[in-house]
């Protein structure tokens, strides 16, 4: 890294990924939109749709509205706006319903710019395109739904993004669809349960999956969701079934526990990012404690953070977190869930470690060129050879930047601020812990 560009605080780095991320715009009649890397002869990891929240436009747009609330600087805010109208040109073009990959993130983002800029053309969009997932579900059996798949990559994610919409755009209907597909959820055996082969190319046809974005976790988190919201015990009571699988198969030493990628072949793959790992399923653990407050939900979750801990990373790579920066599998995943458990229980030690992550992922920066910073990684455990650069969110610079801002707002105890956390995150969207926000910090 050129020593022009070491960044002093999270906020100047997140300002350093902005600069590279906009580099990458491009501007049409439609809005504006962000190539997946616009290094020369560049490669980037190709994880999703130009449009989606994972690694596109909708993600981006995402962190500047956030970079913007973070530096009070309108330009931020005019990068927001011009790719939200993108999304509210492109949206019918959208066939894929999902929250991580398609029209729900795309309504996420939108609703989430209506919201901070009072547009209310956004606002429209973001509740057309929303009308547009209530028309497309269909009858699944005994219930209703969409794709079919329980999880948080499938109608568990559009599930949540139902949720969202339905406070924050003032749709009550929404939020009834979004229960009676939960309950077709809720009746499953156990909750989650997702199997390898055409459902997961890389994965045995026999084994499941007990992480988060795909597999029984993150169902589970959704299912507490659910039990938050209408109080009816049959999401809680699901909920737990899926808890109780996380638990039975997760290895468990002293105060740490760590959860198998996969089972039965997997039990010795220990991921510790969001999509599959510690930091995901810990989600799903704080969930039920918050809707719950059973103190040994929130054992669960100190067990996963315990677990990450003596693994030894950042500084030390294993087979569940090599090297990857991102969101979903990587250094940034971590540092918003240190930086979510200190809001949640106020343990200083938790945010020395969130600390600690960020300085090594701002130490991890490529700025070879002055046009702003970018993370070179390995997104695919399995193919260490493609090392590439995204500036999406769940994949590259946009939701390292944001992992950073949050980290920054935390430091920042006398102008707490709210923190744009996406429909399956349960810690505190102003991250300071009760006890500050009681002595009127």
């Amino acid at each position: 890294m050129s020593s022009w560009a070491c960044a002093e605080t999270p906020t100047t780095a997140a300002v350093m990924a902005a600069r590279w991320v906009r580099s990458a715009a491009a501007d049409d009649a439609l809005g504006r939109h962000w190539a997946a890397n616009p290094d020369p002869q560049g490669r980037s990891a190709k994880a999703g749709h130009p449009s989606s929240l994972y690694s596109g436009a909708a993600g981006i747009v995402l962190f500047f509205l956030e970079l913007a609330a973070a530096t009070g600087h309108e330009a931020y805010l005019d990068d927001a706006g011009a790719g939200a109208r993108y999304l509210a040109a492109t949206w019918p073009d959208q066939a894929d319903l999902t929250l991580y990959h398609g029209l729900s993130g795309a309504v996420f983002a939108m609703s989430e710019v209506a919201w901070a800029t009072d547009d209310e053309r956004i606002g429209e969009a973001a509740r057309a395109a929303a009308d547009q997932i209530v028309r497309s579900v269909r009858q699944l059996g005994d219930g209703i739904g969409w794709t079919g798949d329980p999880a948080q990559r499938g109608d568990g994610g559009i599930v949540l993004a139902l949720l969202h919409a339905a406070g924050i755009l003032g749709v009550p209907v929404y939020e009834e669809v979004a229960v009676e597909a939960g309950e077709r959820i809720a009746s499953l055996a156990v909750p989650g349960h997702r199997f390898g082969g055409d459902s997961c190319a890389d994965l045995p046809v026999d084994a499941v999956t007990p992480g988060f974005l795909s597999g029984t976790a993150g169902t589970a988190f959704l299912l507490a969701r659910l039990y938050g919201v209408t109080g009816d015990e049959r999401f809680l009571s699901a909920a737990r079934r899926g808890a109780d699988f996380v638990r039975t198969v997760s290895v468990v030493t002293d105060k740490c526990a760590v959860v198998p990628h996969h089972v039965p072949q997997g039990r010795s793959l220990h991921y510790l990012g969001f999509c599959s790992g510690s930091a995901g399923v810990a989600r799903m653990f704080y969930e039920l404690h918050r809707v719950t407050g059973d103190p040994g939900d929130l054992d669960w979750v100190e067990r996963l953070a315990h677990g990450i801990v003596q693994s030894g990373v950042p500084q030390r790579h294993t087979s569940g977190y090599w090297n990857v920066a991102c969101q979903c599998c990587g250094s940034a995943g971590l540092l918003e869930f240190f930086i979510g458990l200190w809001a949640a229980t106020g343990s200083e030690t938790y945010l020395q470690y969130a600390r600690s992550i960020g300085q090594d992922l701002i130490g991890r920066a490529t700025a070879h060129d002055q046009t702003g910073y970018r993370w070179y990684q390995a997104y695919r455990r399995l193919r260490p050879w493609e090392v590439t650069a995204d500036t999406g969110y769940m994949v590259g610079a946009a939701g390292i930047g944001s992992a950073l801002l949050h980290l920054d707002a935390a430091d920042l105890a006398a102008a707490p601020r709210r923190m744009i956390l996406l429909p399956d995150n349960p810690f505190p969207a102003i991250p300071l812990p009760a006890r500050l926000l009681g002595d009127g910090s």
